[in-house]
């Protein structure tokens, strides 16, 4: 509990410094948001989980280390993320099961610029569940077996037009995201932002 404060508070630093240290041609600060597509890795899922598409929304900013070659990128959003599963019942029938778990995700990466228009960037991301769910047909049911904090390592690129920015992410968790199944979060993100 006391490395989540601290990580959290550190995240709040950086964050309000993209957002109110703004001068000119050095902080910058914006939102951005598109899809995920989401799965667990197989653990002790034996066929292997299905993805889930959802969303993300949120904000970042980017705090400049060298001027025009590299930065740091602290962001906070929402990501809906998850899985499905399909099960074989003892009389032959099948259904599917949603698992629907929602983060704020803080990741803080690392930002290298090539050229004007092309970036990279890299770093880890710490996750705070905030909501779970399984889904079976038309039924929905509360559970707690997803772990409540999660820390992966996030790697993309980025196309940057103006204020406008085009981005793919993909994100891997360091832990198990379902106690005791092995199993972890693996997350493909396309999205755009607008730096303000």
């Amino acid at each position: 509990m006391y490395m989540k404060k601290v990580i959290l508070a550190c995240f709040t630093l950086l964050l309000v410094n993209a957002i109110f240290g703004q001068n000119g041609n050095s902080e910058s600060f914006g939102i951005k948001g598109g899809l995920n597509y989401s799965t667990v890795t197989k653990g002790d899922f034996n066929e292997g989980a299905d993805p889930r598409t959802s969303y993300y929304i949120g904000f970042f900013g980017e705090v400049p280390i060298v001027r025009n070659v590299l930065s740091l990128q602290p962001e906070i959003i929402y990501s809906r993320q998850g899985f499905e599963n399909n099960y074989t019942t003892i009389l032959g029938s099948t259904y599917t099961q949603e698992y629907r778990i929602d983060y704020i995700n803080l990741p803080i990466l690392a930002k290298i610029h090539i050229g004007s228009v092309f970036s990279i960037e890299a770093g880890p991301q710490f996750g705070f569940k905030i909501n779970e769910k399984i889904k079976t047909n038309d039924n929905a049911t509360v559970n707690n077996d997803v772990n409540s904090f999660d820390t992966a390592l996030a790697g993309g690129v980025s196309f940057n037009i103006d204020n406008f920015l085009i981005s793919a992410r993909y994100t891997y968790s360091l832990k198990e995201v379902i106690k005791d199944t092995d199993s972890k979060n693996s997350v493909f993100q396309l999205g755009v932002g607008f730096r303000f």
